[in-house]
């Protein structure tokens, strides 16, 4: 019965730490996250294995931890991949300055409106920073917040070899196969890893837009919620 007891109390502790690092419809979101590992297949289990293993051996040898996820336009899965490898590090209690999310493409166009759209519905904060925004043409920049602790970070579509982004040692995701193709080799990546998803992009402009956006930002918020679940720090 005690021992019973001191796990009741141990989890509580934990999902009270936890509740306090995100805004509260976000941590609600982020809570029914686990309970999707069971559907994830187990192919696509041992590639999410390798990212794990990626982030394991940096922080473990404390070093920064750069994920750069990349699709051919950055402008919807690879925007997904980098705001939810960013809010499960937090979720999970990992050093948010150590690990650093990224995304790129081959090209640059803008991170889709229909995007941002899905991230607010899942409680994530996001506004257009207007100022900025207007001395980028058709690329506008929007300022993404977690928490009122977190600091916030920025997307906006560019290449995956940006400056913004890292030169080298860091793991590359690639989330399409466009991109997959397109880049044989990520040039400074340590890792480049493959992890395919189905371009929302399908939906647009269709009745079920909404929801087959919705489903893209669910499926990979599961998998990179997968990832840093599995990781013992």
């Amino acid at each position: 019965m005690k021992k019973i007891l001191l796990v009741f109390v141990l989890n509580f502790v934990i999902m009270f730490s936890q509740a306090q690092n995100l805004f509260p419809d976000l941590q609600k979101y982020c809570e029914s996250l686990p309970k999707e590992f069971a559907k994830i297949p187990n192919e696509r289990k041992e590639n999410l294995q390798k990212i794990a293993d990626f982030i394991k051996e940096k922080y473990s040898k404390n070093e920064t931890i750069n994920l750069t996820v990349i699709c051919t336009h950055n402008s919807r899965r690879s925007q997904f991949g980098q705001v939810w490898a960013k809010i499960a590090a937090v979720y999970y209690d990992f050093d948010a300055q150590k690990i650093q999310t990224f995304s790129g493409g081959t090209e640059a166009t803008a991170c889709n409106p229909r995007t941002v759209l899905a991230l607010q519905r899942a409680g994530v904060k996001v506004e257009q920073m207007n100022q900025i925004a207007a001395t980028v043409a058709n690329n506008p920049r929007y300022e993404v917040r977690l928490s009122e602790k977190e600091l916030p970070f920025y997307l906006f579509s560019k290449k995956y070899n940006d400056a913004q982004n890292p030169q080298t040692d860091f793991c590359a995701i690639l989330v399409c196969s466009s991109a997959d193709e397109a880049c044989p080799i990520v040039f400074g990546a340590t890792q480049r890893i493959y992890h395919g998803y189905e371009d929302p992009k399908r939906a647009d402009n269709q009745a079920n837009e909404s929801e087959i956006y919705d489903q893209t930002c669910h499926l990979i918020a599961s998998e990179m919620f997968y990832v840093f679940s599995i990781i013992q720090k």
